[in-house]
């Protein structure tokens, strides 16, 4: 398993960098016409969580695992968390001001023309998508039909492995590496346990994270169970959203 070294103190990224993010991709989306559709009270917060809904398989999993990052950033960072989930709609042009996006399931993912216009839209000028296979399967549906779509969208040789010494394992907390999950170590899934995750860079940013380790599932529980870890395992999705926000 990766180790994890106890992590100095480090600033999280500057408010004004983080609103400034959010207001870049709200002119992406439309300028006034997307102020009028971003989550309510969403101007007095640099970061809110927001789940992708898509019409094909089921992005309705891991329900908890949102309020479990949400809680990590507000213990561990300065930031302006909105404590709230949000649930967009892949195809609603309001995700498009999003300062990050969150999409999971165990099924098929077949985007609708708007959903992969809108993907594509997204992440093609400065968004952040994490990608989460709950199958924790590199053959399994998921992984097969979502890694089809970005081969669409982005070409076939878009999606690459990140190497360990990646700026996300050092955005906040230091890893050497991607933190393994129960599920993996359990042998689930493909009886694997992944040593890398995967991304599609923008210009030299990433700009889709891709993982077949499950982290949702495996940050899927009572909040207030955490105490009970001996370790807390959401240290990684403050990474993520540190990254997402700052790169």
């Amino acid at each position: 398993m990766p180790s994890v070294t106890p992590p100095s103190p480090q600033p999280s990224p500057s408010r004004e960098r983080g609103l400034n993010r959010a207001a870049f991709l709200s002119l992406l989306a439309g300028g006034l016409a997307a102020a009028l559709v971003r989550p309510a009270r969403a101007a007095s917060y640099d970061f809110w969580f927001t789940r992708l809904k898509y019409t094909s398989g089921d992005w309705d999993v891991d329900q908890r695992m949102p309020a479990n990052l949400i809680t990590s950033l507000i213990d561990y960072t300065t930031l302006r968390v909105d404590p709230k989930e949000h649930v967009i709609d892949l195809s609603d042009p309001k995700m498009l001001s999003a300062p990050f996006c969150y999409m999971a399931g165990h099924k098929l993912v077949d985007f609708s023309p708007a959903e992969r216009r809108n993907f594509e839209t997204y992440v093609r000028n400065g968004g952040f998508v994490f990608v989460d296979d709950c199958n924790h399967d590199i053959d399994g549906l998921f992984a097969k039909s979502f890694e089809r779509q970005m081969a669409t969208i982005f070409g076939p040789q878009a999606l690459k492995k990140l190497p360990n010494t990646h700026a996300i394992y050092k955005s906040f907390f230091q890893f050497d590496g991607p933190p393994n999950t129960s599920f993996e170590l359990n042998g689930w899934g493909d009886d694997l346990v992944h040593d890398y995750l995967k991304g599609i860079e923008i210009n030299g940013r990433l700009g889709v994270l891709y993982s077949n380790k499950d982290y949702g599932c495996e940050w899927d529980y009572d909040w207030r169970n955490k105490r009970f870890l001996a370790e807390d395992n959401t240290k990684f999705g403050v990474n993520i959203v540190i990254y997402a926000l700052s790169s």
